[in-house]
């Protein structure tokens, strides 16, 4: 597996690319294997693999060989960081773990890097395919190396929706089917695919006209939501505020769109935002 990346970068972006290099080989190599997925339930309806826990540790030994003093919030170990920094590397070893397991091919592995609160550095790799999404504050998103921007359409019924059922707030089902039955009745077509990473990655390179999912984890968000604002589009919670990486319900959309895809998601999920 080879990537062509050759933008300049800084260091911090640099690790992150190296630490999603590595443990995406060892991912591809384990989902190539024809040995049986080993998992554990870590709650109902969420699993966790060996391998999501081996991609964590080559992850981690990456960021902590350069910065060793930077704190780090990890989906399956660090949860809780405690060292004095203003660096906050938030980590999801492997987004889309029950695809993994099934050897559905969709899942991606996501580092974003916040300082002082602020995301500064995001990389999405989805190994099978071998595309890395990048950005750092200030220089855009580029998709291996190539600079990409949020799709331009306007109209929602010419628009693909993402979206990510709400597995682990099953009691929302309700209103979360209605806001699902909405804005299907307006776009093109929604989709489904088990990776909220990929999700906002795709929607960051115009791949898709937006994604809206509740429930998420900071890991789940962190990157994607930089990589979709530095493509040009806007990322909220439901209420239209900047809080989605602390509530984990997400709306993220190219600037013709959010708004309408915020409307009907905000009428329905918002009021336990």
């Amino acid at each position: 597996m080879t990537l062509q990346f050759t933008m300049e970068c800084s260091e911090y972006l640099k690790t992150a690319i190296e630490a999603a290099r590595q443990a995406g080989m060892f991912i591809v190599e384990r989902y190539n294997s024809l040995e049986e997925i080993c998992f554990t339930r870590k709650a109902i309806f969420d699993y966790v693999t060996e391998v999501d826990s081996a991609s964590e540790a080559l992850i981690i030994k990456t960021i902590r060989d350069t910065f060793p003093t930077h704190r780090i919030l990890s989906e399956e170990s660090i949860k809780e960081p405690s060292e004095e920094s203003d660096y906050l590397w938030i980590i999801d070893p492997l987004d889309g773990t029950t695809n993994f397991i099934h050897r559905y091919p969709v899942f991606a592995l996501s580092v974003g890097l916040q300082h002082e609160g602020d995301m500064v550095v995001a990389v999405v790799y989805d190994p099978l395919r071998d595309e890395i999404f990048t950005a750092e504050k200030g220089r855009g998103s580029y998709l291996n190396g190539r600079r990409i921007t949020v799709s331009k359409r306007d109209r929602i019924e010419d628009s693909i929706i993402t979206t990510g059922f709400p597995f682990r707030a099953k009691e929302r089902v309700d209103d979360y089917l209605m806001a699902f039955r909405t804005l299907f009745l307006k776009c093109s077509d929604l989709r489904r695919a088990g990776s909220a990473a990929l999700d906002l990655a795709y929607t960051a390179a115009g791949r898709c006209e937006g994604f809206f999912e509740l429930g998420l984890g900071a890991w789940d968000v962190a990157a994607g939501s930089l990589l979709v604002r530095e493509a040009g589009g806007i990322v909220t919670d439901f209420n239209g505020g900047a809080g989605y990486i602390e509530s984990g319900n997400i709306v993220a959309a190219n600037p013709h769109l959010h708004g309408i895809i915020l409307e009907d998601v905000k009428r329905f999920l918002s009021n336990r935002d």
